[in-house]
């Protein structure tokens, strides 16, 4: 039995993490929300009357909202009906981004405060970034015992599936898919703007390995910079 043999420490829900996971969930609601209106608005220009179609005709969500508020002159026409709706949308549209913007600042404010020395000087690492690697590891990231449990924590561990004379091992499914997508993030600005980066997986799908199975490589080799940031204490200046 592991009873009294194998404890694990829990993840505490009781520091300014649990905060980021807080307003990380507000936020992602209210940018689904916008989103699902900002579909509902182009939908109905779509099947709208020519008149309403030639009147909205701005394909950015932003400045197309503007000019069906800007519209608003509380007369009827004979597309009534989809002017009526579409005010409704952009209203609502305009408030949930304005929501979406204030939980962002509020997040970034929280990330500068709590987030370890040295995390968001990482190229790729932003502030949305950096809380969802945080929120993996919890308010006391000193209970993951290596970089190991970490990268198995965030998803990029590779699991064996070796078979008789075959070695292989396959894509790990599980873990916290919202730390595993932050990796998956920090890959895509480094393969953008790092020639070192580039250089690997250009080494790597050399070597035989799908561009995709360099990818994940790459993934396990950020945790490794990732959890030394995050059990990492930060030093104290000793006063003279």
């Amino acid at each position: 039995m592991l009873a009294e043999r194998d404890v694990v420490t829990p993840k505490s829900a009781d520091g300014p993490v649990e905060a980021m996971r807080a307003i990380r969930v507000a936020r992602n609601s209210a940018v689904k929300a916008r989103d699902q209106a900002t579909n509902q608005i182009h939908a109905l220009i779509v099947t709208a009357p020519q008149g309403t179609r030639d009147r909205f005709g701005e394909p950015k969500i932003g400045k197309l909202v503007d000019q069906v508020l800007d519209a608003d002159d509380g007369t009827l026409s004979d597309q009534a009906g989809y002017e009526a709706a579409l005010r409704s949308l952009a209203r609502r549209w305009k408030s949930l981004d304005a929501e979406a913007v204030q939980l962002a600042g509020q997040l970034k404010t929280i990330v500068a405060e709590a987030s370890p020395p040295g995390l968001l000087e990482l190229q790729g690492v932003g502030p949305d970034v950096a809380a969802a690697l945080m929120i993996a590891a919890g308010d006391n990231p000193e209970r993951l015992r290596s970089e190991a449990s970490f990268a198995a924590l965030c998803g990029v561990s590779p699991l064996d599936c070796s078979s008789g004379k075959q070695d292989r091992h396959r894509l790990n499914r599980g873990g916290n898919r919202d730390a595993n997508m932050a990796l998956w993030r920090i890959v895509m600005v480094r393969l953008r703007w790092d020639a070192t980066t580039r250089a690997y997986v250009d080494k790597r799908v050399s070597e035989g390995k799908t561009r995709r199975g360099a990818m994940r490589c790459l993934k396990r080799y950020i945790v490794r910079d990732i959890y030394r940031q995050l059990t990492t204490p930060a030093t104290v200046p000793v006063a003279p």
